[in-house]
């Protein structure tokens, strides 16, 4: 019978990280957090700037082609309505194949658009047609949070509160115009 063999470990090393040891020292980190941070947005505006060149230009060489695409699908279409019945067997499919593709007819899902909402259920109480109206009951956390000692004894609520450790370098604001 074979032994099984023992599991390898692997051991990596703690990531060194330097901890300062007086005020002054936690202050130079802040201000060194403050100019990487800075550093990292002009990364980030940088690669922005650069990407919505390429991007505009990328659109603008497709454009054309776009265009050509809509043209020559509306004139399939126009073909395809004006001999619908042939290609559908008489409205018994949906889709025809052709030797290049296939065209196909899709009818959407319906869907409900309902403008000025008070109206229409106002409309919809007076008319007795109140299955319509969906009432939404929900907890009202802002009110548990004004009165938390109300529901201190209900199962299934708890208040939470976590803590963040934030650093914020001091950050100087351009003026803005030439006032």
């Amino acid at each position: 019978m074979a032994t099984a063999k023992p599991k390898t470990r692997i051991k990596t090393a703690a990531a060194p990280v330097e901890t300062p040891q007086t005020r002054e020292q936690a202050a130079q980190k802040i201000a060194r957090i403050g100019e990487l941070s800075r550093e990292i947005t002009r990364i980030h505006a940088d690669m922005n700037d650069q990407l919505a060149v390429v991007k505009e230009r990328f659109e603008a060489d497709a454009q054309p082609l776009k265009d050509q695409v809509d043209a020559l699908t509306a004139g399939v279409q126009i073909w395809a309505e004006a001999n619908r019945d042939a290609l559908t067997q008489n409205g018994k499919v949906k889709t025809a194949a052709l030797t290049t593709g296939e065209i196909a007819w899709r009818l959407r899902p319906p869907s409900v658009r309902v403008t000025g909402a008070e109206a229409v259920l106002d409309l919809l109480r007076r008319l007795g047609l109140s299955r319509f109206i969906r009432e939404k009951s929900e907890v009202n956390k802002d009110a548990i949070l004004n009165e938390p000692e109300a529901v201190a004894s209900v199962p299934g609520l708890a208040i939470i509160q976590g803590e963040d450790f934030v650093v914020t370098p001091f950050e100087a604001e351009l003026a803005q115009g030439g006032a």
